[in-house]
């Protein structure tokens, strides 16, 4: 099927679905397949629960008049997207890095939206699927967008700026993420500066960290840039104090953030610099950013009933963003902390050693209690308390009461982390 023909159906029905169990009567339901799941077996249910229509790439040997036959069900979704894509000639800003993406995200929205009809990335659908999506999900009306890409592999940013076409974007940073997936910091460098590429060769703008060199590196040829950092930099700010929360001076005004650890400063500094650059009067951008509230376990700072204040950075780990957690931990004045922290995963070959290097980081702490919980802690040399997944240590928890204390819970997405929230 043509996707001009396609698209006629999704205006009339602007609803896509590819979970037949989640799908709502007038929705476009797409066959989407995977490892473990093929979407054209549940073509029947999808269009029992009322299907507008049903995307499909293999024969079901249903006969019904929804039926859609396409050659790939993903790749028709990409190209719908695309389509949609085009509808609107705004600015799109896309987002990447290794850490602090969703949030600069965030941010940036919370500082738009307080001017435009600004549309974003829901969550963390930020990948093949989430993307187009996403697209899909941009209403009539909408003044800019803001897309979040994550990646895990090479070729994989500049296969979702082929359907997204930003004109605009912004790498947060490039750590130790994904390393098996890129084949070394190297490869995540080139990984993510694929969204430079594209804009390179488009004649886009990006928003560039001037504290990293590597990213000035990575922007040579980018001609339409603006820099933010804490020096030399278009928009540049230094951080007065993170205790507990971030506080930036902007233009003589005292930013009073529910951001916890400095090393949101730069994801903070971003949406300065786009609010600026897309003018955004310095008072709203002020009041957005005092605003915004994170959440889903991101840097979230939660007392509980035991008299905890406890750091919930457990949507995800690496080396860079452990080390800055931990890192943050040590500077904040408080009479006992509790490190909780997860394994990192899809390390590769170099996993061992950086949860060695993260051992030796929590014994140069002045950290009054550490658990280490699951991943590649257990091959790991060292003193602590190590217990094997996030249901043990919440049992543990409950039986060794944490009391008073300022506890920092970090892990990567598999380990979950957040589970032992309760116990504290």
């Amino acid at each position: 099927m043509a996707i001009l023909e396609l698209y006629e159906h999704f205006r009339r029905h602007p609803q896509v679905c590819t979970d037949s169990r989640r799908l709502q009567p007038g929705d476009i339901f797409f066959a989407l397949k995977g490892p473990s799941f093929n979407g054209n077996h549940f073509a029947a249910q999808a269009l029992q629960r009322g299907a507008a229509y049903a995307v499909l790439d293999e024969e079901t040997g249903i006969r019904d008049h929804r039926i859609l036959q396409v050659d790939d069900a993903l790749t028709c979704l990409q190209q719908l997207a695309l389509h949609h894509r085009r509808q609107f000639v705004i600015p799109v800003l896309a987002i990447t890095g290794s850490n602090g993406k969703t949030t600069t995200k965030e941010l940036i929205h919370a500082v738009l939206s307080t001017r435009y009809r600004t549309h974003t990335t829901r969550g963390n659908l930020n990948n093949h699927i989430g993307i187009p999506l996403t697209l899909l999900s941009m209403p009539v009306g909408t003044e800019v967008a803001v897309i979040e890409m994550g990646a895990n592999h090479q070729r994989e940013i500049a296969s979702y700026c082929s359907f997204t076409e930003p004109t605009h974007g912004l790498i947060t940073n490039c750590g130790k993420a994904h390393l098996e997936g890129f084949g070394g910091v190297e490869g995540v460098r080139k990984g993510k500066g694929e969204l430079y590429d594209h804009l390179r060769s488009t004649g886009g703008m990006i928003f560039l960290c001037h504290d990293y060199d590597y990213l000035r590196d990575m922007s040579r040829g980018i001609t339409r840039l603006i820099t933010y950092g804490t020096a030399d930099a278009e928009v540049a700010e230094q951080c007065l104090h993170s205790e507990p929360f971030l506080a930036v001076r902007l233009q003589g005004r005292t930013v009073e953030t529910r951001l916890v650890g400095a090393y949101n400063l730069p994801n903070m500094l971003a949406a300065v610099a786009v609010g600026r650059h897309f003018q955004v009067p310095e008072e709203d951008i002020c009041r957005a950013i005092e605003a915004y509230e994170p959440s889903n376990s991101r840097s979230q700072l939660i007392h509980t009933a035991a008299g905890n204040d406890v750091i919930l950075d457990a949507y995800n780990a690496n080396p860079t963003s452990m080390r800055a957690a931990i890192e943050n931990l040590a500077r904040q004045q408080h009479p006992r902390k509790v490190v909780i922290i997860g394994g990192m995963m899809e390390l590769g070959a170099e996993s061992l050693a950086e949860h060695a290097g993260i051992v030796e980081l929590l014994k140069a702490s002045d950290c009054d209690q550490v658990v280490l919980v699951g991943g590649d802690f257990r091959q790991t040399a060292h003193p602590y308390l190590f217990l094997p997944n996030a249901e043990t240590a919440t049992q543990w928890l409950l039986d060794h009461p944490v009391r008073s204390s300022l506890v920092l819970v970090k892990g990567s997405r598999s380990i979950a982390m957040e589970k032992v929230l309760p116990s504290l």
